[in-house]
């Protein structure tokens, strides 16, 4: 069969995804390749990674079009540069779908990363807090109109600002005001942290660090914490202290888009601002997006580009606008809630397997495994799940004596094997081969003959063994069915 046969009988995706290997492999073939290459590991491991994904084929390919070629600063209808009529079009509905999904009075959809819509967030409550009052005492409207005296101030001023945020090795995040990131550098920053025997959030401590050390701005959310946050607890603690709450959903967006966060576990009601990525658990591309229900901030929001970003990538706002309106379904909300369930039984099959889970359990969309009831560091945990077909993260967990390197902690999600179709029962499974290959590991030496904090031993037996039983699995829930698998 010649190959333009063949693909006149492939799906449309195929055929889309077909023609551009077939168009990039003719300037750069290694590219193509590498590119089949991905599909390919994808296809054929676990993904438990969980701050991944996979996005829709009209998702991606919403990314690869003329929008990647256009410069568009500004906002809709005030552009820095002519010809954006279109760019309008894709931002304003973006923008709209987005409201329409997260019951927002606003949003802003150009942040091109978690980290970028937590800048974007940042300096608009600086604006909002702390410029925009200074300017009035000063009778001007921009900082250019400023005499060098007053600018000086106020830019100490931004650097002399506060901020709380949930301490990393408790499950926090390094955009949440922590030294290496440039948040640490802007802010003065405190950790709260977890109860020691519970390892969950201790509201108590978070409202006597905040009382004691007066933050303008309290950042509450996650990237590997295994409990729902009680947002309306936290704006009432915010509100106790004169503090502004901002909250970075980014890992849970889509239990909020699908509705299984509601209530006082919703941070849109509850936050002054909120951010997200749009991939992970939201299922789009990868990006950013910053929320509000304070009409107030948007036009400090709006001002994201130029103040800390560039020009708005429009092929990715697009691929934003279409995962939205994918998320607005009723299919979507059933994803959401498979996405906890799956998480849940995740968690029950490694506890009953001898796992200690940090927590105890979960009510989210990951699970935190404490690996050393295996013996074992994170790193070495890591290392030998993916040679057993199984892709995960190490990570710390509370008071982890390894550090953030080697770390005691595996963090592992559910949101892309829900997306290819996997149930509760598939879930036990899983547990079963981490736990397989979790017991059959153990440390190596290292050549002073300590035991080794990396290094370990795994039989082939075992590796080989679990890599058909997720082949299995995989057969029966492939990645992309309605993409062919040689093109």
């Amino acid at each position: 069969m010649t190959g333009s046969v063949h693909q006149k009988n492939l799906s449309s995706e195929s055929n889309a995804f077909s023609f551009g290997l077939e168009v990039i492999g003719k300037t750069e073939p290694l590219i193509a390749e590498y590119i089949r290459g991905e599909l390919q590991n994808q296809r054929s491991q676990l993904k438990l990674i969980a701050s991944e994904n996979y996005a829709s084929p009209a998702v991606l390919l919403a990314m690869g079009n003329w929008f990647s070629d256009k410069y568009a600063e500004g906002t809709p209808g005030h552009r820095f540069y002519a010809g954006c009529d279109f760019v309008d079009k894709v931002e304003t509905l973006a923008a709209q779908n987005a409201k329409e999904l997260f019951d927002a009075k606003y949003a802003y959809v150009q942040p091109h990363s978690g980290i970028d819509a937590n800048l974007v967030a940042f300096w608009a409550l600086l604006a909002y807090r702390v410029e925009a009052p200074f300017l009035e005492t000063k009778n001007v409207k921009h900082v250019n109109d400023l005499e060098d005296e007053d600018w000086d101030f106020l830019r100490k001023a931004f650097g002399d600002q506060r901020m709380i945020g949930m301490s990393l090795d408790a499950g926090g995040h390094l955009t949440h005001g922590f030294r290496p990131n440039i948040s640490g550098k802007l802010f003065d920053q405190r950790s709260y942290g977890v109860d020691p025997k519970t390892e969950q959030l201790d509201y108590d401590s978070v409202r006597s660090l905040a009382e004691e050390f007066r933050p303008l701005i309290i950042v509450a959310g996650y990237s590997a914490y295994p409990r729902r946050v009680n947002f309306a607890k936290m704006r009432e603690i915010a509100d106790s202290v004169g503090a502004l709450l901002m909250v970075d959903m980014a890992h849970f967006s889509g239990l909020v888009a699908g509705k299984v966060f509601t209530g006082d576990y919703d941070p849109i009601p509850n936050a002054h601002i909120v951010t997200s990525t749009t991939h992970k658990s939201l299922r789009g591309p990868r990006g950013g997006i910053v929320l509000s229900n304070e009409t107030d901030l948007a036009e400090f929001i709006d001002k994201g580009c130029p103040m800390v970003l560039g020009g708005p990538l429009a092929n990715v706002m697009a691929a934003k606008a279409v995962a939205f309106s994918e998320a607005k379904t009723t299919a979507f909300q059933t994803y959401a809630q498979q996405v906890v369930d799956n998480a849940k039984a995740l968690a029950e099959g490694i506890e009953k397997r001898g796992g200690r889970l940090v927590t105890g359990g979960t009510e989210n969309h990951l699970v935190l495994v404490d690996v050393r009831s295996f013996g074992l560091t994170g790193r070495q945990a890591e290392t030998a799940l993916e040679e057993s077909g199984v892709i995960v993260n190490r990570n710390a967990i509370p008071f982890d004596p390894n550090g953030a390197w080697y770390t005691s902690g595996i963090r592992l999600g559910t949101p892309a094997l829900t997306t290819i179709g996997m149930s509760c029962d598939d879930m036990d499974e899983v547990a079963e081969i981490i736990c397989s290959v979790l017991s059959a590991t153990s440390p190596a030496s290292t050549t002073s003959g300590e035991e080794s904090k990396a290094k370990f031993m795994l039989s082939d037996n075992v590796s080989v063994d679990n890599r058909n039983r997720c082949a299995e699995l995989l057969r029966l829930n492939p990645l992309y069915p309605e993409i062919d698998s040689t093109i």
